[in-house]
């Protein structure tokens, strides 16, 4: 867009997102100095934020705009209280704005919050104005999310539902507490600032600061400091390559609680048919990277096609062993399952899969210290 031609301000928006920041960073201050805040403030401070994000990460995030695996009715609608509560739009229209950017990332005509054009844009000047006034109210991409009836109910009482739950809640506890004004400033404006710009994070900073040890492709990045701030949606580089996973941070020992509880939820079938990437995917995307980061490494090497063919064969030789292994892993989980299976046979297939497991691990091992050595 031409200099001198930007759409028109969105009045509203940038009256919320002022007004909260000013209550937060000012009044709340204030208040605090000269009335002083309890412990039942700073408890539901964090209960009301917690609600909050995990009905934008595990409702508005994985489950509906990914379908990473589906959820009870109840909570369905939990999800969408929470979600008008986190004042973020509806369900469908956030969404629908979610795909479009997963669909065209980095692409800034079409990506509505592109990282490409800057932290600004990325983290909330899309939407300050009226950038995507052509795309307004148009869910096509949203046909599957229009036959919810929890979608479709939260978005048709949106309004009174965001005003219900932002001001309803904090006048609430401020009346059980006996201290409206204390409540409205902490759950109405900070736990709303703290809200929004965590999440906002994912689309500015998780496209900015972090590693890229699943794809290049476009500019997502996992950050395990930011999964800390946004539920675990801080890994991001794995997301954008396998969206459709409920988990965005895939080993234990990664800060996801959005996943854990999504589990936790399994245990008493409020979720059913989580969905995982297959590990010979991810692996396979890991070992890619590494290989293009290497051949990056040794483009000005003078024995470079001699160290590329090595580099080459190490890498055919991984992908070699990987696919035996998980080969072998399918086939004895397949035998587990067949009550006809003989014992032997079984010890047998354990123990060749032992071995062609031992022998991955040693060919992975190779490959990491090869890499390494160049990168």
């Amino acid at each position: 867009m031409h200099q001198g031609s930007k759409p028109p301000i969105i009045w509203l928006n940038v009256f919320i997102f002022t007004s909260s920041l000013l209550l937060a960073l000012v009044a709340t201050p204030l208040y605090a100095y000269y009335h002083g805040l309890g412990a039942e403030h700073w408890i539901w401070l964090l209960l009301t934020f917690s609600f909050c994000n995990l009905s934008i990460t595990a409702g508005y995030h994985r489950l509906w705009s990914h379908k990473a695996y589906s959820a009870h009715p109840a909570l369905r609608f939990i999800f969408a209280l929470g979600g008008a509560f986190a004042l973020q739009n509806s369900a469908l229209h956030w969404s629908s704005d979610h795909r479009v950017h997963h669909r065209h990332v980095d692409n800034n005509d079409k990506d509505p919050y592109s990282a490409k054009r800057g932290f600004w844009y990325s983290h909330i000047g899309w939407m300050l104005r009226h950038y995507q006034s052509s795309a307004c109210n148009e869910y096509s991409n949203c046909r599957d999310l229009q036959k919810d009836n929890v979608i479709m109910w939260q978005h048709n009482h949106y309004v009174p539902l965001a005003l219900l739950m932002n001001l309803g809640i904090p006048v609430l506890l401020g009346v059980i507490y006996g201290d409206i004004i204390g409540m409205l400033l902490m759950i109405g404006a900070v736990r709303l600032v703290l809200s929004h710009h965590t999440t906002f994070f994912i689309n500015s900073l998780a496209h900015i600061w972090g590693s890229q040890p699943y794809t290049e492709k476009n500019t997502a990045r996992d950050n395990g400091i930011l999964a800390i701030f946004t539920f675990g949606e801080g890994y991001h580089n794995y997301h954008h390559i396998f969206e459709n996973d409920y988990r965005n941070g895939i080993y234990w020992w990664q800060y996801d609680p959005t996943k854990w509880f999504i589990k936790s939820c399994s245990w008493f079938g409020l979720t059913t048919k989580l969905r995982v990437s297959p590990q010979a995917k991810i692996e396979k995307a890991k070992a890619l990277m590494l290989r293009k980061k290497a051949e990056d490494k040794i483009a000005t090497l003078h024995n470079y096609h001699i160290v590329k063919e090595h580099l080459e064969a190490e890498y055919d030789a991984l992908i070699e062993r990987m696919s035996e292994y998980y080969d072998s892993k399918k086939q004895l989980l397949d035998n587990k399952k067949n009550s006809l299976s003989k014992k032997y046979e079984l010890a047998v297939l354990r123990v060749q899969h032992k071995q062609i497991k031992r022998q991955f691990e040693q060919q992975k091992k190779a490959w990491n210290s090869l890499v390494l050595s160049y990168t």
